[in-house]
């Protein structure tokens, strides 16, 4: 059988055709090389890639310092928060993880991981993403953003990169890079490279992190946000095992050591060991030594002394907090909206939430009333979901807390504790024709009471009254001088709290009242020093003489009633805190908002809760019951660790009197039934006609009568 004839070649049989191919593609291959080369060569020009000659002397600009009354420090402030560390004081173990995670063949490539750059276009084209970035190209990367263009992801940003890695490795040694690497990576939280890391998620140096923690930090390149060990724990983790897993495949740890790390629990500093306490503090600082400072603030190393009290801050955040888990637990009755717990959940899960956060929020501030400093500020619940400061920012009614004023204008204008107001049903005529007939809160009336039981029982019927008496030019005066500077119509409504305002002025308001009548401006900034400690600002705490001694001891002293006997009584005498204290509860319509603001003699002390969309937080909410509670955790706590406050001394003007209570006038003997009190005047306000004979009016409330 013949033997069979071999096919001529495509070659051989179109040699035309193949020299055709063959010119064509080696026209396109030299056009493709000719293109890459230009692009190579002209991807720099115009100055268009940064120069590397700095990176030997690099610098970061300093951060400013934020430190507490007592100097202890607060926080950092700057467009990036970095504290240089040299290579031979990072751990052998941070720069592994960082090298087997980032850029295993880190120190075998000369700037360009070429294999691996074909390893992400073979993954790209078989639809999975996968970064090729070297630990020199990331450098490049993040030492010149503005040059090199981060934000836009291109071709020719990729190749920009490339050409200046290529560069630094042809001058620097591997380990010069690393260093710089190491000290520059943003790994989120507002840490900028290994130290600052270090110090913001474990509460020490990198020079004495273990494995487990080394390899938490070094899960964070990936996804600063996304592994963030304080918001996803759980994520973070995982992420930590797999790359302590990666150590152990190749050969950098050994299997003994990868075990122990992966069963390492996750050990996170304290916010105050981290300098990460009071964030809406921080932040409130900052745009106020932004507004004085401009970029010297993020420059030049300024040291900021403020008047933040660390352990009253600390007792704030943790007092509140455990309030508005205690609600959201229905500890008060039922509670029907998403808590921040679920919410923390979706978010973890990837759920998109809303502008506004709709879970339950509280602002909480503390005061020296003597000068106004800001002890404590808590701005909401979670800073780094929602920056909004609720403390500083937020418009809120401030319900039955605006009393006070009210009443003082009372007292001002000559009326006395005794002064009866008449708690009874009153229609008041409305711009648009209808009748307003404005209710208190149990849907009662209780007829002719004293203005102090008025006050401490917070009857709104009675303090309208009171109010349009005064007059509502006279009230949005006493207002001004109280501090709040927030528009105020003049309707009736905003006797009982209608106008907006804002929670760190009406606190500040209430600094008036445990100083005997003089007002300060809320402040947090002491002094502000540069470099050399040199005073470049200290302000002057503002203060203002807004009552008389004798007028605010009587508001003081009525307001003692409100939580000795009166609406705050139940979350606050009678859980225990007996020192001198006085103080207001509020409540909006609807149960959309609920206060306590209260005080000692030298601090004071008031919170704030409801919701960013507002909406009734709860059946029967009220401040006494919801809000009072936090006041008193905190008050405790505060008090458990400084010398008990003392109580105010009775100005020596002050006269006295026996009066009977249901009457307000003076007690007879010839009077049936009188019910016997001692009440307080400033001279010439005291009542100077008997008791009647006829007795109390049917159905008088006694004095003690408490709001439910």
């Amino acid at each position: 059988m013949p033997a069979r004839r071999k096919k001529p070649s495509f070659r051989k049989r179109h040699p035309t055709a193949f020299r055709i191919l063959l010119t064509s593609f080696l026209l396109i291959a030299t056009f493709a090389i000719g293109l890459a080369y230009a692009a190579w060569a002209l991807v720099c020009s115009g100055n268009r890639c940064p120069s590397i000659d700095s990176l030997a002397d690099y610098t970061p600009k300093q951060t400013s310092k934020l430190y507490a009354v007592d100097g202890r420090f607060i926080a950092e402030l700057g467009l990036e928060r970095r504290t240089l560390v040299k290579l031979n004081e990072i751990p052998r173990q941070v720069q592994d993880a960082f090298v087997t995670t980032e850029d295993r063949r880190f120190y075998s490539h000369s700037g360009v991981d070429w294999i691996g750059v074909l390893a992400a276009v073979k993954d790209y084209a078989r639809g999975h993403g996968r970064g090729a970035s070297t630990i020199t190209q990331q450098l490049a990367g993040n030492l010149f953003p503005e040059q090199i263009n981060r934000n836009q992801r291109s071709i020719i940003r990729k190749i920009r990169e490339a050409k200046v890695a290529r560069e630094i490795e042809s001058k620097y040694p591997k380990d010069k890079i690393l260093e710089l690497y190491l000290n520059q990576i943003n790994l989120g939280n507002g840490a900028y490279g290994v130290e600052t890391a270090s110090q913001r998620y474990f509460g020490k140096s990198v020079r004495d992190l273990n494995l487990a923690e080394a390899a938490t930090l070094a899960a964070l390149p990936k996804g600063p946000e996304r592994y963030n060990p304080r918001r996803h724990p759980d994520r973070a983790i995982q992420r930590r095992n797999t790359i302590i897993e990666l150590m152990r495949e190749r050969g950098v740890i050994n299997d003994g050591d990868a075990s122990l790390a992966k069963a390492y629990p996750l050990q996170l500093a304290t916010k105050v060991e981290s300098g990460q306490t009071a964030p809406y503090f921080v932040e409130w600082i900052r745009q106020q030594l932004d507004a004085q400072f401009g970029k010297r603030l993020y420059e030049q190393g300024l040291n900021v002394y403020t008047t933040l009290d660390l352990d009253m801050q600390s007792a704030a955040e943790r007092a509140i907090e455990q309030q508005l888990r205690s609600i959201e637990a229905g500890r008060f009755g039922p509670f029907k909206h998403v808590t921040y717990e679920q919410y923390t959940a979706r978010a973890s899960s990837g759920e998109q939430n809303g502008e506004n956060s709709p879970y339950l929020q509280g602002a909480f501030i503390a005061l020296d009333p003597r000068n106004g400093g800001v002890r404590a500020m808590v701005g909401g619940r979670d800073f780094y979901d929602s920056k909004f400061n609720r403390a500083t920012q937020a418009l809120r009614q401030p319900g039955s807390t605006f009393k006070p004023i009210v009443y003082s204008a009372a007292v001002q204008s000559g009326r006395s504790a005794s002064y009866m107001l008449d708690d009874s049903p009153i229609s008041i005529a409305q711009g648009n024709g209808s009748m307003w007939q404005p209710q208190n809160y149990d849907l009662r009336f209780q007829g002719p009471m004293r203005l102090r039981a008025a006050l401490y029982n917070s009857r709104n019927v009675p303090a309208i009254k009171m109010g349009q008496e005064l007059g509502e030019q006279t009230v949005i005066n006493e207002a001004r001088n109280f501090g709040i500077t927030t528009p105020i119509p003049a309707y009736p409504s905003i006797f009982i709290g209608s106008a907006d305002v804002l929670p760190l002025e009406m606190v500040g308001a209430y600094t008036t009242f445990p100083t005997l009548g003089v007002r300060a401006q809320p402040n947090a900034i002491l002094r502000v020093e540069n470099s050399r400690h040199e005073v470049l600002w200290q302000p002057t705490p503002a203060r203002t003489q807004v009552l008389s001694q004798e007028e605010a001891w009587i508001m003081v002293s009525m307001m003692k009633d409100v939580i000795q006997r009166g609406s705050a009584y139940s979350s606050v005498w009678g859980e225990g805190f007996h020192l001198p204290a006085g103080g207001k509860t509020g409540t909006t319509n609807d149960g959309t908002n609920v206060w306590f603001i209260g005080y000692t003699a030298d601090l004071v002390a008031g919170v704030w809760m409801g919701f960013d969309r507002p909406q009734n937080i709860k059946s029967n909410a009220q401040g006494g019951i919801l809000a009072a509670p936090a006041w008193t955790a905190f008050m405790e706590e505060v008090y458990h660790r400084k010398p008990a406050s003392p109580d105010w001394p009775k100005p020596d003007a002050i006269t006295t009197r026996e009066i009977d209570a249901r009457t307000g006038l003076l007690y007879s003997p010839s009077c049936p039934g009188a019910m016997i009190m001692t009440e307080y005047y400033i001279p010439g306000t005291e009542p100077v006609n008997e008791c009647s004979t006829a007795g109390a009016p049917p159905g008088f409330p006694p004095p003690d009568s408490t709001l439910q």
